[in-house]
């Protein structure tokens, strides 16, 4: 059995041939253009009988049982550990959804379904991870290291203790942002036996999602930036985009309210965070290495699932009868669409208020269901999937992780470089941090995600553990 690295890249397009519904908002949008194209990128490595398949995806998530199903279809490709399969997702809300996102949608008949578009999908991520299967060839891979100014805590904390996401910063009890930023990119580039440059793995702590709450179906800068790389190194180079841990995260600076750049919410922003990016990736020289130690490890890891009290069960109850008393659902869920469309023209986003009147009491309907199933349900399962190449490590998570927890398996790795990427192997929501829980507001809450801070410890001493089994 050699040695030898093997190394296989390959690009499908999943853009629908029609109009969708885009997935990422509380409030329904339906496609009326096209900004840019929808891809799957899939790079394949393989040594001594050791292999990885890293697949990235243009949507903004997906379930798990998505990963398991295209892992079943993938089986049957000669030669190919299809357990071994790692799919992402680069976050965008520009895409349709693969799974019923929000069941207070009214589907529009003339739009692609989730079902439709996930089995359309399906069959192009067999379609791109058997060709970069099928594509390998002798190659060397090299890490590198660069910095871009790209994402920025969302989150506003004021003086009366609360925090809100995309908050009002120029009020006079802004106390500051919640948690820090994290302006590394984390890059591993590939090299054919002639030397040549093939693609590159970038890795960046911020969601590809400028373009959140427009009508169009993007890519958003991910996909710019792959289009720019292509310019720079030939069209056969290929990007594969990773996100770190960047729950709390996005690409814009809301302390300088949008002043002397673009505001991040549209077009122009996507070119500008691209050419950041392209800069950071451009104007780094990393040297080919020869044959780093492939190793990937897989585990199923059972984390508690956070909780809604008996006390909060109560409250929630009292609350959703006090709304209901005010505004009922279905005039509040009007006035919310009617609300978020006559914002949509009104400057930078976001156009949907998570105070509305709708919201709250969907919120505090989301704590009955989660209090009425999670004696049921004690525990989330979860793959983690830990791969090293060389001295560098990836480690993979299906939460939208706040970044504190991304900052301490960097901090505490044993790797020379530590690539975290989140929303993979499925999606399990936010995994906020204990400041996070504290101050709540959309992003913190109980139920926004499935696991919460303590859950978020364990995920990084199992994470470290593993990463740390690895490099004995």
């Amino acid at each position: 059995m050699s040695d030898q690295l093997s190394l296989g890249w390959a690009e499908v397009d999943c853009t629908p041939d029609r109009k969708a519904e885009l997935c990422g908002q509380y409030y329904q949008r339906v496609s009326t253009g096209l900004h840019s194209r929808l891809k799957a990128v899939a790079f394949a490595v393989e040594q001594g009988g050791e292999q990885a398949v890293f697949v990235s995806l243009d949507v903004v998530n997906f379930p798990e049982s998505f990963q398991h199903e295209l892992q079943r279809r993938a089986a049957a490709i000669p030669g190919l550990d299809s357990s071994k399969i790692v799919l992402n997702a680069i976050h965008t809300h520009s895409a349709p959804p693969v799974a019923n996102f929000r069941e207070w949608w009214k589907s529009d008949p003339e739009a692609i379904t989730a079902d439709e578009y996930a089995e359309f999908l399906l069959g192009r991520l067999v379609e791109v991870v058997k060709a970069a299967w099928d594509s390998r060839r002798p190659g060397s891979v090299a890490r590198a290291f660069a910095s871009a100014r790209v994402g920025h805590c969302r989150r506003a904390v004021y003086a009366d203790g609360a925090a809100e996401m995309y908050g009002d910063t120029g009020r006079d009890d802004f106390l500051g942002m919640e948690g820090g930023e994290d302006s590394g990119v984390e890059l591993l580039f590939t090299y054919g036996a002639d030397g040549e440059p093939t693609g590159v793995v970038v890795n960046v702590a911020c969601p590809s999602q400028v373009m959140e709450a427009t009508h169009k179906i993007s890519s958003d800068f991910m996909g710019r930036l792959r289009e720019l790389l292509k310019q720079r190194f030939g069209d056969g180079f290929n990007t594969l985009c990773q996100v770190s841990a960047a729950g709390c995260q996005s690409p814009r600076d809301l302390t300088r309210n949008y002043r002397g750049e673009p505001d991040f919410w549209h077009e122009d922003g996507v070119e500008a965070m691209a050419l950041r990016l392209f800069e950071a990736v451009d104007k780094t020289s990393p040297q080919p290495r020869a044959q780093p130690v492939l190793k990937h490890v897989i585990k199923r890891l059972e984390l508690p699932r956070r909780r809604v009290s008996y006390p909060e069960w109560q409250a929630a109850a009292k609350e959703i009868a006090r709304l209901e008393a005010i505004q009922g659902s279905e005039a509040a869920y009007r006035d919310f669409c009617r609300d978020v469309r006559a914002n949509e023209g009104a400057g930078p986003g976001p156009y949907d208020s998570k105070l509305h009147h709708f919201v709250l009491i969907e919120n505090q309907k989301a704590v009955l269901r989660r209090y009425e199933d999670q004696t049921a349900a004690p525990t989330v399962g979860m793959d983690l999937h830990v791969v090293r190449f060389g001295d560098a490590v990836f480690a993979s998570n299906p939460f939208e992780l706040y970044l504190d927890f991304g900052a301490q398996m960097k901090a505490r790795s044993p790797a020379a470089q530590t690539f975290l990427v989140q929303l993979s192997c499925g999606s399990l929501g936010y995994l906020p941090s204990a400041r996070a829980e504290q101050l709540g507001g959309y992003g913190g809450l109980v139920i926004n995600g499935q696991v919460g801070s303590d859950g978020g410890k364990m995920l990084v001493d199992a994470t470290l553990a593993t990463i740390k089994e690895l490099f004995p």
